[in-house]
């Protein structure tokens, strides 16, 4: 096996709640070759030239991040409308869908500053989470950063019968208070215990939407604090990133959550494992998928360079240099026909002839700058289409 986990509970009795445990309960032969797999990944990944691209790489993750875990709570902005959200001055913002977009990244934001051998996961942290989340965003009970305590006749239920069912939380305030303190040592002794942040990140993220702390925005705080225990210990990119994944699987996300619950209420054994490795399979295509996207995003900085070269050698005229360039801003390939039509291209051509537009792509296409598939689309020269030309 590639670690042992030794079982390390924690029970906490309530005032109101009754009995609340928490526990590792997994089965670590069933996760070990995939806890391995994300691992290696991640492994892979960290050598990979992320410092030529960390900027864009860094922008794409946040704006997929908080488009997926904002989706998961009932958001309604689009991907592309969410970076457009992103870009706004908060000062300007009066759209309540703009603002929850705005929260998050503030959120990150927060989640980014701790991060040193010296932080601890405390009560005032989780608190600040919160409040940037829920910060302006109208709610009748919810207050940024204030504890839960339903008043008498107000019920909080979490969850749904398509999703494993609904499930009533704690409701006294001094409960909360006392299972999220709970926790948080809890998480503390798992750290001394050295127990990796691939299993802790998780089960933090488990238990916390199971105390259910706060009136609004507890998905959102926990997705947050799962991905920055995951920063603290080293990863990149993906802790976020993993928000694109739990949307992209919500419906699992949601039932596994319940299913491990119930499990654990039943009394059997290694109850949480389903959702970790449900966790670890996020962590595995969320890490593969980033390191694709360095390695796309620096062969396109490589292609800049090398077209920039070859416009300054004069082996490209100042032409093709601007038709090569212009389909590398599109991200796509183009249409001959389309790309004939296009009011940038007719300018270069203005005074010229159909032979020299011709020869301009004939040129490109023989030193390999575009390729022209079946279709009669154009490519960048550093992607071969089937049946490519």
């Amino acid at each position: 096996m590639l670690f042992e986990l030794i079982e390390h509970r924690m029970e906490i009795e309530t005032a109101r709640f009754g009995p609340f445990r928490m526990q590792m309960g997994i089965d670590t032969k069933a996760i070990d070759t995939l806890y391995l797999r994300v691992s290696d990944a991640h492994r892979r990944f960290k050598s990979s030239p992320l410092a030529q691209v960390a900027k864009q790489l860094e922008k794409e993750v946040v704006v997929t991040s908080i488009f997926g875990t904002n989706s998961i709570e009932g958001g309604t902005l689009s991907e592309e409308e969410t970076q457009q959200a992103l870009e706004l001055d908060p000062a300007q913002v009066r759209d309540i869908e703009q603002r929850r977009a705005l929260n998050l990244k503030a959120a990150y934001d927060l989640s980014r500053q701790p991060i040193g051998s010296d932080w601890h996961l405390d009560l005032p942290f989780i608190q600040a989470i919160h409040a940037a989340i829920t910060q302006d965003i109208p709610h009748e009970y919810n207050r940024p950063g204030q504890l839960r305590d339903n008043p008498k006749g107000i019920v909080t239920h979490v969850g749904d019968q398509a999703h494993g069912g609904r499930y009533k939380p704690p409701q006294y305030g001094g409960d909360i208070h006392l299972l999220l303190e709970a926790l948080i040592d809890w998480h503390e002794e798992l750290v001394n215990r050295n127990i990796p942040a691939l299993i802790r990140a998780p089960l933090l993220h488990y238990y916390y939407e199971l105390i259910h702390p706060f009136w609004d925005g507890n998905g959102r705080v926990g997705r947050v604090l799962e991905a920055t225990i995951l920063q603290h210990a080293g990863f990149q990119y993906a802790p976020f990133a993993q928000a694109r994944y739990y949307f992209a699987h919500i419906d699992r996300y949601f039932a596994l959550i319940n299913k491990s619950r119930k499990a654990a209420a039943n009394g059997k054994p290694n109850p949480n494992t389903e959702f970790i490795a449900f966790f670890l399979e996020g962590m595995l295509a969320s890490l593969n998928d980033l390191h694709s996207r360095v390695n796309r995003m620096v062969t396109i900085l490589l292609f800049q360079n090398e077209l920039k070269h070859r416009h300054d050698e004069k082996q490209i005229n100042a032409r093709q240099y601007a038709i090569a360039t212009q389909i590398l801003t599109t991200g796509q390939p183009v249409s001959l026909h389309k790309l004939r039509r296009a009011p940038w291209y007719l300018a270069l051509y203005t005074r010229l002839t159909d032979k020299t537009r011709q020869r301009d792509l004939r040129h490109l296409r023989e030193q390999e700058l575009l390729r022209l598939d079946k279709d009669k689309r154009l490519w960048l020269g550093f992607h071969v289409p089937d049946d490519g030309k």
